[in-house]
């Protein structure tokens, strides 16, 4: 008979500071991630929540003997305090208060602190190191000792991704990264990340929410062949003859052997992306590590034609379910009778009536008044609240389609009466942000961290900012969030790349009050400008849906601004009215007006 799992947030503390004490641990590092170093994690991998309480997608706690805290970014930092208790955790930002620099100055001197070598990166355990501190890696993660009812791992099957949607051979594409190792006198890359796998064996699964993984772990040589370490049950007869006679199957016991087997040889391990255990486990087996990047990743970035054909048909299909939802929302929302999480539900009941719709990329993040103004808010039955007349409503959401993944915020106001002038040039000065990086032309071997500060612009002119990355990068039916570039002052230097799919989404949150974000999806093209001396970029916008009129005060905008608004709206109507019913498309019509 096993032990009752611990019954509150103060008890899951106790047992795990229990384990550490036994283990002669002075401290444990807890972060939000699985053993893929994912945003989207299996009900088995959310050790952070479950300790801890806090359910966003980045964060990370560190326990120590008489205290504790939890950190995360500026996107939960009011998140954080909601889920969390103050009696039992300290809570940090975690770029203004690195986790390392808190466990510098709390550690007892001498003190060992634990970690889960399958849990973090090689880039991100040095920065514990070089905060001096003691480490060890933990044989088995002692959360996993105290949390008894701890859900049993996926088991879902991975499927074929087909051609007609993939764009490329598996084939084709191992090959291509078969030449990349050579030319580095690499014998293999390990790869860890699922979108990588997914891309790589074109494949995809149901192993985690919102994201088509099948979860697994392979090893890339450099024949063409793959290795793939995954649980022979999620590979039934139509998979294993998709997959073909070059990759072989093997489940997880295989796969340290398989690292042993490779001693004396260069074997790629991305430090930034790859659990550290690898390398670690390499090292030890007498192979060299090259400390490269995945070498799927810039490559299934790059949409091939089939794939931004894709992206361009869910656009399409997904514009219409906003549509349909924006059209209700105009009717319902002056009333008084919805809540955030109806509304959240219609969305995904029009989108549910669209061909080929897979799921939502991510839990929409549906947001009235106040809580629009937390970035990554999630309605609750706990938190629900009706969507009042005459304030600001945020609606954050996307969807999974074989074709294309989907992302879009707009930021609506509710009516009847005229929103507030304040409010109003608040908006408009996020629009001409989001305007400034649609319209962008830029010469290649720019990075995100360039592009950023165009967003930034008209709200710095007000003293004002917003406390996250202007755009991501988003995957062609895989991970809404993709590297290896995004458009952030803190990214990699990573030039932008014709095919990438990016997010351009500045914001504006004013806690208490309200926030603002409004986000498209951008397709990085070529740009016929200048002699053509030398090659440049733009942005072709897929995402298609109209931005509130009533919350844009025409005089900030400059000509070109209004133009751009304008033309596009004109074709929003074209492209998406005639799938709108006969009141729908009226509501877009007046939507879509010149300003």
């Amino acid at each position: 008979m096993t032990n009752p799992p611990p019954a509150s947030p103060a008890d899951r503390l106790a047992s795990l500071r229990r384990v550490l004490a036994a283990e002669g641990l002075a401290g444990f590092i807890v972060p939000r991630a699985d053993e893929h170093l994912g945003e989207y994690v299996p009900a088995a991998a959310e050790r952070l929540a479950w300790l801890t309480g806090f359910t966003g997608s980045a964060g990370l706690a560190a326990v120590l003997a008489d205290r504790a805290a939890v950190f995360t970014d500026g996107r939960y930092v009011l998140q954080l305090a909601a889920e969390t208790d103050p009696a039992l955790w300290e809570r940090g930002h975690a770029t203004e208060q690195p986790p390392p620099d808190w466990l510098r100055r709390h550690a007892p001197a001498g003190g060992t602190i634990g970690y889960d070598p399958m849990l973090i990166s090689e880039e991100g355990l040095a920065r514990y190191a070089a905060a001096g501190l003691t480490l060890r890696a933990v044989a088995a993660n002692p959360i996993d000792a105290v949390w008894t009812d701890r859900p049993a791992p996926p088991a879902a099957p991975a499927r074929p991704h087909p051609l007609a949607w993939a764009g490329r051979a598996s084939a084709d594409k191992r090959a291509d990264i078969a030449a990349v190792l050579r030319a580095a006198g690499q014998a293999a890359a390990v790869i860890t990340d699922p979108a990588s796998l997914a891309w790589l064996l074109n494949i995809r699964g149901t192993d985690v929410p919102f994201t088509p993984f099948a979860l697994g772990f392979a090893l890339a040589h450099a024949d063409a062949r793959v290795s793939l370490f995954m649980d022979a049950a999620k590979l039934d007869a139509a998979t294993r003859a998709w997959l073909g006679n070059e990759v072989s199957v093997a489940d997880r016991a295989a796969l340290a052997p398989a690292l042993a087997a490779l001693k004396g040889k260069k074997v790629r391990v991305d430090p930034a992306g790859a659990p550290v255990w690898f390398a670690q486990t390499l090292r030890a087996a007498g192979a060299e590590v090259a400390g490269e990047a995945d070498p799927c990743l810039l490559p299934k970035a790059c949409k091939n034609a089939v794939e931004q054909a894709g992206a361009r048909a869910a656009h399409a299909r997904d514009a219409v379910a906003l549509c349909r939802f924006l059209h209700w929302l105009a009717v319902e929302a002056p009333t008084g009778r919805q809540t955030e999480a109806a509304a959240a539900a219609r969305l995904l009941a029009f989108r549910a009536a669209l061909p080929d719709f897979r799921g939502e990329s991510f839990p929409a993040i549906s947001g009235a008044g106040e809580h629009g103004a937390i970035i990554h808010y999630r309605v609750t039955p706990e938190t629900d609240r009706a969507i009042r007349p005459d304030e600001v409503y945020l609606i954050d959401s996307g969807a999974q389609f074989p074709d294309g993944t989907t992302d879009v915020t707009r930021t609506v106001w509710t009516g009847p009466g005229a929103a507030p002038a304040r409010l109003r040039q608040h908006v408009t000065r996020v629009l001409q942000g989001h305007i400034a990086i649609a319209t962008l032309v830029f010469p290649e071997g720019v990075g995100g961290a360039h592009l950023d500060a165009f967003a930034r612009r008209a709200l710095w002119q007000a003293g004002l900012d917003y406390d996250h990355g202007t755009g991501h990068g988003v995957g062609s039916y895989l991970s809404v969030h993709e590297g290896p570039v995004s458009l952030s002052r803190l990214a990699r230097p990573v030039p932008i790349a014709a095919g990438m799919v990016l997010s351009d989404e500045p914001g504006l949150y004013l806690p208490g009050e309200y926030g603002i974000r409004l986000e498209n999806l951008l397709l990085v093209q070529p740009a016929a400008v200048g002699d053509g001396a030398r090659k440049f970029l733009r942005f072709e916008t897929l995402t298609l849906a109209p931005f509130d009129r009533r919350l844009i005060d025409p005089a900030l905008l400059t000509p070109a601004e209004r133009a751009w608004l304008d033309a596009y709206h004109a074709r929003v109507l074209a492209e998406v009215g005639p799938g709108l019913d006969p009141a729908a498309r009226a509501w877009l019509t007046a939507a879509c007006a010149p300003l």
